[in-house]
């Protein structure tokens, strides 16, 4: 249990070296406005929290810096949450307000907002497969042997693909299969739908389509493909600017595991809320001189998806935490309007 002195000196580093990136020393602690302790005083109470591993010295002559156990006691007892500045208001309610009727034009705005506002690295994973259902499905010949297949998901994502027509097939039946899918298949998820193709529309087909067995396969790999994960990253190149990232290799490790997608996913997925990952407490080698913060977005209790951010453990976490308290809110708005 550190004492009120404690607490208030280690606030005070950890405050500090956030702005500068550069070991806190007693004198300019001594400075602050009323603090009223010696720089001596203050020097005795450095060295107790460094034997009780809150704070770490670079250097024999240098001051101290906080550690991740520092860390994680100024995010759970003493970060105070950073007040959203009305422009910072204002820059998501314009993008809440942008028309975006596709998926990953939220969540790639949503990562590019975050970024710029916070000068760290975003990741924003989209809505997790079991919650994406069928909306719509059409399919649109463009000739004898082609067509294109028309998806669209519960969550306002369309996609569009060319798919092979097995020969012998009539515009009639075409439309037939539309008609099928639309009535079997709307509302259900994703991850049912291959089931739920290959036994009661597999059935319903086999009446009234012929090759329906061709057309099932062609069916099954266009809607098996809407199961993917939609992450994305943006202001990697926020990680350049960081002193703590002036490491070639260190950066190079970083970069390569934005590239590893399921590594990302699981790294990304979080339990509900906002959680606060320092350090060593990541569960990636990569990132383990990096704090992770992330905020789910659900609707009634079930989760959509996740966004967070990644920078150095000398994170600005109140304004950060604040941040994604305010933009996990409107997203779970927004999508919650898509949904009804």
């Amino acid at each position: 249990m550190l004492t009120e002195r404690q607490r208030m000196i280690l606030n005070a580093i950890v405050d500090d070296y956030i702005r500068s990136a550069e070991p806190v020393g007693s004198r300019s602690i001594s400075k602050r406005g009323g603090v009223g302790f010696s720089p001596a005083t203050i020097r005795n109470e450095m060295a107790d929290l460094e034997d009780l591993g809150f704070l770490e010295q670079p250097h024999t002559s240098a001051g101290r810096v906080p550690s991740t156990k520092g860390y994680r006691y100024y995010v759970d007892h003493l970060v105070k949450l950073g007040e959203v500045s009305e422009q910072e208001l204002e820059r998501i309610r314009h993008f809440m307000a942008d028309k975006m009727n596709q998926m990953e034009q939220v969540i790639q705005h949503a990562a590019t907002i975050l970024s710029n506002l916070t000068n760290y690295t975003s990741i924003v994973l989209g809505p997790e497969t079991f919650n994406n259902s069928l909306k719509h499905f059409q399919l649109v010949p463009l000739n004898e042997s082609t067509a294109v297949a028309i998806i669209v998901t519960n969550t306002g994502h369309v996609e569009n693909r060319t798919v092979s027509i097995p020969g012998g097939v009539d515009m009639s039946e075409i439309e037939k299969v539309t008609r099928i899918l639309n009535e079997k298949l709307v509302g259900v998820p994703f991850s049912r739908l291959r089931s739920r193709l290959y036994t009661e529309v597999g059935q319903e087909l086999g009446r009234y389509v012929s090759h329906y067995e061709e057309f099932l396969d062609v069916l099954g790999n266009v809607l098996a493909g809407e199961q993917d994960h939609r992450v994305f990253v943006s202001g990697t190149s926020n990680m350049l600017i960081q002193p703590e990232f002036k490491d070639v290799e260190k950066v190079k490790t970083l970069l390569d595991l934005f590239d590893e997608q399921p590594a990302l996913i699981k790294l990304v997925s979080a339990n509900p809320g906002i959680q606060v990952k320092i350090g060593s407490e990541n569960d990636h080698e990569a990132i383990n001189n990096c704090s992770l913060i992330t905020a789910t977005y659900s609707i009634a209790g079930q989760s959509l998806g996740t966004i967070g951010i990644l920078g150095p453990t000398r994170m600005e976490y109140g304004k950060v935490i604040s941040l994604l308290d305010v933009l996990s809110k409107d997203m779970a708005v927004m999508y919650g309007k898509w949904y009804k």
